[in-house]
């Protein structure tokens, strides 16, 4: 309704008014569960259908409950789960790819409850083990939980701020021997705050590679350090001739998702001397990447200008992987997700299907989310692994293996699922090269 109306100083004005017709108020008295059941849920029409079967096959057992209310019960609970299973043939939603297991598991309550030899070898699976199952289940999940909490408390300090460093050479000669602190490594302990030194330099002679030969005018050896997004190569270069090199270059290359930062300068050696030369690279994705490059040196005696080509440095991807942990919903969100995925077969000489499986988990550094019983056997095994990246790049494998019942071997595939390709083509590499070797028994 449109109409022009006077204002307080004087002027008009047009003022329009809409009128809303009222809703009408719909009685809606349909139970909730009903409501849900036609809308569509599948999942939760199957899990009626088991509970129901559970309550007729305890019913059965009850002296005060007469056998003819226990027909009525199996009657009511059978015709509810045919129109269970006619509801999700019919009625078109998002879990119609969940009606073949609808159907397979209404059709075993169903048989369960009409057949009397399938009632005396179902009853102690459905009423006892699922139970123990659904319990060992909720135990596992706790387990979990209560280990991240301890994972996220704040570990306890090696050496307190406070503690004394004794320095020797500063101590007065007239302190008796006895009073004196020669235990070196306690103060560098206290200094540094690191303990174990000795894993220390077994870690770093680890990433050391040889980029020449020793019968080469120069030898070189690079100590890779990463860190992260930054990788810091340490070059020493020794001149094994009796003559002086003059504007001696390493130049290199890298191959991958990789940038040179700082590039080394040009030095000039002696006779049999040695010089540390370093180098800074730039990593912006995992993956697999490469370094190589060649040494370029001119010999003052004999004006010559010689060239070396060094061997090339593996970059592994497991410098950059993480073990992670996300629910399994986040886990199915994320795989359906994920466009980029690598399919790997198996192929190994494991004939153990956990075994298996625990040296895949421990060679690609990933976190299994599947909780696995070692006490259990069986002829088939699946498991969701999770890793992030130190990128925020999540990776996602599901390891599908049978063992053969003729031969004995293992067989199945490893799918790997990321958002980049780099990552899910360079995991599927690590795991091909990793599954055919044997797993290394720990001391």
């Amino acid at each position: 309704v449109t109409k022009n109306v006077v204002l307080a100083d004087g002027t008009y004005a047009t003022q329009t008014v809409y009128n809303e017709p009222k809703k009408a108020v719909i009685d809606d008295s349909t139970p909730s569960l009903r409501k849900m059941l036609l809308g569509g849920d599948v999942f939760l029409g199957t899990i009626v259908g088991s509970a129901l079967t559970k309550i007729c096959l305890r019913a059965s057992d009850l002296p005060e409950i007469s056998s003819v209310e226990v027909k009525a019960m199996t009657a009511k609970s059978v015709l509810i789960m045919c129109g269970v299973v006619k509801m999700a043939e019919v009625n078109p939603s998002p879990q119609k790819s969940s009606l073949s297991d609808c159907k397979d598991r209404l059709s075993m309550c169903c048989r369960c409850l009409l057949d009397p030899k399938a009632e005396e070898l179902l009853k102690p699976l459905i009423l006892v083990e699922g139970r123990k199952s659904f319990s060992t289940f909720l135990t596992s999940i706790k387990d979990k939980e209560s280990k991240d909490a301890k994972k996220d408390e704040p570990d306890a300090p090696m050496t307190q701020a406070d503690d004394l460093i004794h320095f020797r050479q500063l101590k007065a000669m007239s302190v008796q021997v006895g009073d004196m602190d020669l235990d070196d490594g306690s103060d560098l302990a206290r200094a540094t705050g690191y303990v174990d030194g000795g894993s220390l330099l077994e870690s770093e002679l680890n990433h050391v590679y040889p980029l020449s030969g020793f019968a080469d005018p120069v030898y070189a050896e690079a100590l890779v350090t990463v860190r992260d997004y930054d990788i810091s190569l340490e070059i020493l270069i020794i001149n094994r001739t009796p003559n002086t090199l003059a504007n001696l270059t390493v130049e290199l290359a890298t191959m991958g998702d990789m940038k040179i930062v700082e590039r080394p300068q040009a030095h000039t050696i002696g006779p049999l001397d040695q010089i540390t030369i370093k180098a800074s690279i730039k990593v912006s994705s995992t993956e697999t990447g490469h370094i190589f490059g060649t040494i370029v040196y001119e010999d003052t005696s004999t004006q010559e200008r010689g060239y070396i080509n060094l061997n090339d440095i593996h970059m592994d991807i497991m410098d950059y992987i993480r073990p992670a942990t996300c629910t399994d919903e986040i886990f199915r969100s994320m795989w359906a997700e994920f466009e980029w995925e690598n399919k790997v077969a198996i192929s190994t000489s494991i004939s153990d299907l956990q075994v298996f499986l625990k040296h895949v988990v421990e060679s690609t550094n990933m976190n299994c989310l599947t909780p696995i019983d070692s006490s259990e056997k069986g002829s088939f095994l699946a498991a969701n692994l999770y890793a992030r990246s130190v990128f925020g790049e999540d990776a996602l494998v599901n390891v599908s293996v049978e063992k053969k019942e003729n031969d004995g071997k293992l067989a199945g595939y490893i799918r790997i699922r990321s958002k980049t390709q780099g990552i899910a083509l360079s995991l599927g590499d690590r795991i091909t090269n990793v599954q055919r070797e044997l797993p290394q028994a720990k001391s």
